[in-house]
Order: C-alpha cells, then sequence, then structure tokens
C-alpha cells in the first residue's frame, strides 16, 4: 500500500559505491626509483672520495704542499657550495638506504636460510650467488660509515686550527693541516678508530660500486664479471691508500 513503511524483514538498500583508485606511488618512491638513488648518490659520493684521497696524499709530499692545498680549499668560492651539494648527495644516500632496507624487511620478514658463508666473495647463499658479508652487512657498514663522517668532520673541519709559523711548511699564519692530522694520528686510540672505520668503508666499497652499475642498469652476463673484479681491485686500492695516512703517522711520522 501506498505510504505504508517497508516491512523490517525486507534487506536493507545497498548503495553503490565506486572503489578509489589506488594512489599511484611515486618512481623515487618505489624500490627501483630508491635504489637508482642510491646509486647514483653513491657514484657521486665515491668521486669525491678519488678527489679528497689525491688531496690527502699530499701528507706524504709535505707540509708546505698539503697547507697550501688546504688553504686554496678554504679560500675557494665553491666551498660552500660543494660542501652543501656533498651534504645533500650524503643525506639522500643513507635515507634512501634506510628506506632500501626498511622495504626489504617489510617484504620478507624471515630470512632466506643460509647454508655457507664467506667473508667475501661468491658462497654466502651458495656458489651461484653474489651474496658476501659485505652485501649483507651494506645497512651496518653505512651507519659506522655516517658516524665517521661526522667524527671527521669534527675533528679535521671544526678541530684546533694551527697556524702555520714556519714558512718552510707554507705560508705564515694560514692553517696548518698538516701539524693537525700527524698531531690526531699520533694518539694511539685515533689510530685504531680510523683503521677500523676506513676498513668498514673498503668492505662497503667491496659491495657498493658494482651493485651501484647494477641498479643503473650496467649488467650483463658478458660485462659482470668484470665489472665484479674490477670494483672489488678499486675498493681494495681505495681502502689501502685511506689507511696509509693514519698507519704512516703514527708508526712511521711519529
Amino acid at each position: 500500500m501506498v505510504g505504508t513503511s517497508p516491512r523490517s524483514t525486507d534487506p536493507p538498500l545497498e548503495i553503490a559505491t565506486t572503489p578509489k583508485p589506488a594512489r599511484r606511488k611515486s618512481y623515487f618512491t618505489s624500490t627501483v626509483g630508491v635504489k637508482t638513488l642510491m646509486a647514483v648518490t653513491g657514484l657521486l659520493f665515491f668521486i669525491f672520495l678519488i678527489f679528497h684521497l689525491i688531496g690527502n696524499l699530499l701528507l706524504f709530499v709535505g707540509p708546505s704542499e698539503l697547507n697550501g692545498y688546504s688553504h686554496w680549499l678554504i679560500v675557494n668560492p665553491f666551498l660552500v657550495p660543494a660542501e652543501i651539494g656533498l651534504l645533500a648527495i650524503f643525506a639522500i644516500h643513507v635515507i634512501e638506504a634506510i628506506s632500501n632496507y626498511v622495504q626489504n624487511r617489510a617484504a620478507r620478514p624471515v630470512p632466506y636460510y643460509q647454508s655457507t658463508r664467506r667473508l667475501f666473495g661468491r658462497g654466502w647463499a651458495g656458489k651461484p650467488s653474489r651474496k658476501s658479508f659485505a652485501s649483507t652487512s651494506m645497512i651496518l657498514s653505512g651507519l659506522i660509515t655516517l658516524v665517521f663522517v661526522v667524527v671527521h668532520i669534527i675533528q679535521f673541519k671544526y678541530g684546533p686550527n694551527y697556524p702555520v709559523t714556519d714558512p718552510a711548511d707554507g705560508t705564515p699564519g694560514v692553517r696548518d693541516i698538516y701539524r693537525l692530522i700527524t698531531h690526531q694520528f699520533s694518539s694511539t686510540w685515533i689510530m685504531i678508530f680510523y683503521v677500523f672505520c676506513l676498513t668498514v668503508i673498503g668492505i662497503h666499497l667491496w659491495h657498493g660500486l658494482t651493485s651501484a652499475l647494477n641498479s643503473l642498469g650496467v649488467d650483463s652476463p658478458r660485462y659482470t664479471p668484470v665489472l665484479l673484479k674490477a670494483g672489488r681491485i678499486i675498493s681494495v686500492i681505495m681502502a689501502a691508500a685511506f689507511l696509509s695516512l693514519p698507519l704512516w703517522v703514527y708508526f712511521v711520522w711519529s
């Protein structure tokens, strides 16, 4: 009858709803985007390490050359923009590395079964696998590197400002970075700290260099074995060259 209310036993009317479209992920928040950002920033920071090492090796040439190079960097008008760029690169790399680690842990909370383990090279998860101690400890070695960079900047950029007094050591009045380095590395604990951290950085580079190239698509059955060997050789050379600085000061210079 018109005007009567529906029976209480009648099923409720269903209102058709349009499902909300899934929010599209940004490329830089996707797994591929995160790995690409890590690869690019990692390679850029590696290039910086090469130039940083070249400058540091002037320690073996003499105080005048090292102090002159250091002063040239300090008065260079591009120093501040370069430092801001390096800080941005390093920050992006750290943030993306943590994001990648969290995504991987969320995707597989239970680790793979590992029957055999070796320190370097193949064999961590079986002979065909590229897994190694270096690859599975990237987040740990990265965090140690982060702590090292902070301590290193505090020690040398904001450390004591010894002025050059002897003309044989450079222009009088400029910062005597040679004296600061030799003073710092003459300490047993500082030397041990640097040897440990620089070794960890070498382990990080051991996997990081080839992993970055792989993330950027430089990977094929033909070139991969060569890239793996080249990356490992370069990481060993870089680590050994950086390690030579505190070891030389502690055991030879002092």
